[in-house]
């Protein structure tokens, strides 16, 4: 009897654990959103796929609405500089002549400088151009995808000796080890970087071109907006 009754206790317990566990929450898998907007820039070498900065919010504003509005595209990256950056956008280079100088078109007006210390111009930064005027203000249109080169810490601290600019670890790091154009920083602004496609970049910034940085043969771009879902 003895047996029997601890039989029937430990069936009991058994039974009352299994419906319990049944009863227990199931941990559920969260799906997190990206709500980002990124940009996608056809080229015939290839496409680069960017993402435009939240913290830059006049610029992405801008960036998205000229797209949209078919200003740049099947404009040409009309200046490219090995280790340095290459530049498109200019609206005149959309029929622009073989040898033609390029990089003087713009709409009538400028976006405000949104200058941000964490937002750097390494490998990969989407920047956008401007002229000489004493605001820094952006072009309306024109822009460039930094290629860069790598820094040691003696050219860093040099440069920093002579900007006036103060990166942090993490951005020295950047610099040292993927690389850049840190001279540019808080002088242009910088708004967006490049998620996929570098080796495109790669390839335009060292293009045989004329005395102007002009390539010899046209990359032109074919340019739209990914919507966040």
């Amino acid at each position: 009897m003895k047996l029997r009754f601890l039989s029937l206790t430990f069936l009991c317990i058994f039974a009352v654990q299994t419906i319990l566990a049944g009863n227990q929450p199931t941990k559920s898998t969260t799906t997190i959103m990206d709500t980002s907007t990124y940009v996608l820039i056809s080229t015939n070498l290839g496409d680069i796929k960017i993402k435009l900065y939240e913290e830059t919010p006049q610029h992405k504003a801008n960036f998205i609405k000229i797209i949209k509005d078919g200003v740049i595209d099947s404009t040409l990256f009309h200046r490219v500089i090995a280790e340095f950056m290459i530049q498109g956008g200019d609206p005149n280079s959309k029929n622009a002549q073989p040898g033609q100088p390029l990089g003087m078109g713009s709409l009538n007006y400028r976006v405000p400088s949104e200058f941000n210390k964490n937002l750097f111009h390494k490998r990969g930064a989407l920047a956008a151009a401007r002229d000489n005027n004493p605001a820094k203000a952006s072009s309306s249109c024109q822009f460039y995808i930094v290629q860069g080169k790598k820094y040691t810490k003696q050219e860093l601290t040099t440069l920093a000796a002579r900007t006036g600019n103060s990166w942090t670890e993490e951005q020295l790091k950047t610099y040292e080890e993927v690389g850049g154009t840190p001279f540019l920083d808080m002088n242009y602004t910088v708004f967006g970087e490049v998620v996929s496609g570098m080796e495109v970049v790669d390839k335009i910034a060292t293009l045989p071109k004329d005395g102007n940085d002009r390539p010899t043969n046209d990359v032109r771009m074919r340019i739209s907006v990914i919507e966040p879902h």
